[in-house]
């Protein structure tokens, strides 16, 4: 079952409805990397990471694997890796996933601009931990911590995110 989600930051899949944080952007349909959109359109979740020093593993049917503290995502459009997990150290700008605040305890990957990548369209879209009062993201989506880890629960093979 889907689960869509409104640019007025609320989330509904079948009866249940869950308050979400949006890029600080907005919502776009011309993402572009750094304009801190949330994009606009239908996504997949295709893998989950989570901090194993904080919180347990997940239940999904969604493959998953431990957070460690090597694991980066590159963010520069000019790089081979654009889009793409890195690890850490590495030479181009990334985002590193191990994080000192708890936004990204558990992180959904989403297969936005992932097949095939486009260059400067965006990267990092993640779905995760929403920060104090539901502030803004950097474009990802953010649920509260129980939030999230029903809608993972409850994710089947096909569920699509609709953001719009």
């Amino acid at each position: 079952m889907n689960l869509v989600v409104s640019a007025e930051g609320l989330a509904r899949r079948g009866d249940a409805t869950y308050r979400c944080a949006l890029g600080r952007g907005g919502v776009r349909r011309s993402k572009r990397e750094g304009d801190g959109a949330t994009p606009e359109g239908g996504m997949r979740l295709v893998e989950i990471f989570y901090r194993p020093d904080r919180i347990g593993r997940p239940a999904t049917m969604l493959p998953v694997s431990e957070l460690d503290p090597s694991l980066g995502w590159c963010d520069d459009p000019a790089d081979t890796a654009y889009n793409r997990r890195v690890t850490l150290p590495y030479p181009a700008s990334c985002e590193r996933l191990w994080r000192d605040d708890r936004l990204y305890d558990l992180i959904a990957v989403t297969d936005y601009n992932m097949d095939p990548v486009a260059s400067g369209a965006g990267s990092a879209i993640f779905v995760h931990v929403a920060g104090e009062g539901f502030s803004p993201t950097e474009g990802c989506i953010a649920f509260a911590l129980d939030d999230l880890r029903e809608i993972l629960a409850g994710w089947r093979p096909g569920d699509r995110m609709i953001v719009g």
